[in-house]
């Protein structure tokens, strides 16, 4: 089967009453992705096409009179290109999201991560001419529909508040800190280096990250957090010594997970199956940080879609752990910041910089209880 879109079964539905269609824009300099992207959004009926360009000076153009939600962005076209449109695209969007769709996203990992740290949310491959099946206009509309529905202020649900275990770690004396674990997927690479870059030099705790990306591109995620951060970054495998100052980036073919060896805590690689299916997983990470030292752990959910990492939240909450969540108005996708925040995991819930500086406040606070 060649069709270019799911078929249109019962199941599917327009946009619910009072709600208005999602406003796509299309960005590529190529017809043939135009047209077929084109039929893949337009078979959707919460979807529509308001506006296409061939060019980032164009995609600048028509932003200026049109309204979006969602902008399939090229990154290799000519003038400008995607790359060098992009400040100003996210700057005209006015909070449209931008999905980058280009066959750079497989070899080209050094642009399409640049994309994504400069503020683009998430990524899909743009398959040669004959792999536009319906598998992939599923991913694409999954995609636009996740970026569509970031809640406005006014919309955000009401968020529970800090459960006992998490006030408990709030108030109770404890020792320094000795990691810091943080989880993130779409939306996440932005927030990431928001963060990082936040962070003062004299937060020099070793930091972890998961983020969902594919294999192919952890050494390019690597070099970015490290230029963001101004501090070495490396891709962990197993038995990589987890060193101060250092940020240790999660392999894309497996989880990362913390032991200990004698004094020394070192990262090792799971392989076992996880409840959100993601590879690599938040959730090992924070679990296994947690059994590793206890309260002595700190965690971060950072924008992402569904639940990943809700479950080792609530391990390392558990075991006296203090953890911090993404607010929705700065996350692209206010899905895993969400889950631990309504489950009353988080201690609070801020925007990337100001996590940092929570973060950075934490081991004078300590010092000053124990004193």
């Amino acid at each position: 089967m060649n069709g270019l879109a799911p078929d249109p079964g019962p199941q599917r539905a327009g946009p619910a009453a009072g709600r208005r269609a999602i406003r796509v824009m299309i960005v590529d300099d190529s017809l043939v992705a135009r047209t077929v992207l084109s039929r893949i959004v337009e078979a959707e009926p919460d979807c529509e096409i308001v506006a296409k360009a061939t060019t980032g000076e164009m995609a600048i153009a028509r932003l200026a009179e049109t309204p979006v939600d969602v902008i399939l962005l090229d990154l290799e076209m000519p003038g400008m290109g995607g790359i060098g449109a992009l400040p100003k695209i996210l700057e005209m969007a006015e909070g449209g999201q931008v999905l980058v769709v280009s066959s750079l996203t497989a070899e080209g990992a050094e642009h399409t991560l640049s994309a994504l740290s400069m503020g683009a949310a998430d990524t899909l491959l743009k398959p040669r001419a004959g792999e536009f099946g319906t598998d992939y206009a599923q991913a694409l509309v999954a995609k636009i529909r996740a970026l569509a529905r970031r809640p406005r202020a006014a919309e955000e649900p009401l968020r529970r508040p800090p459960s006992p275990a998490t006030r408990a770690s709030r108030s109770s004396p404890r020792e320094e800190p000795l990691a810091l674990a943080i989880g993130a997927s779409t939306g996440g690479i932005h927030a990431l280096c928001l963060l990082l870059g936040a962070l003062p030099k004299s937060f020099d705790l070793p930091i972890l990250v998961v983020q969902h990306l594919p294999e192919s591109f952890m050494e390019t995620l690597a070099r970015q957090l490290s230029g963001a951060a101004g501090r070495p970054a490396v891709v962990a495998g197993a038995g990589t010594p987890i060193e101060r100052g250092r940020i240790h980036v999660a392999p894309g073919q497996g989880h990362m997970i913390v032991r200990r060896e004698g004094p020394l805590l070192v990262t090792g690689v799971s392989h076992h199956a996880v409840p959100s299916g993601c590879v690599p997983s938040v959730d090992p990470l924070f679990e296994s940080l947690a059994d590793a030292v206890g309260a002595r752990a700190l965690g971060v959910v950072l924008s992402g879609m569904g639940r990943d990492g809700a479950i080792g939240a609530a391990r390392l909450v558990q075991a006296g752990g203090i953890l911090f969540a993404q607010d929705a108005a700065s996350s692209a996708v206010w899905g895993m910041p969400r889950a631990v925040a309504e489950a009353g995991l988080a201690t609070a819930v801020l925007p990337p910089e100001q996590i940092a500086a929570r973060l950075a406040a934490i081991p004078s606070q300590i010092r000053a209880v124990s004193a």
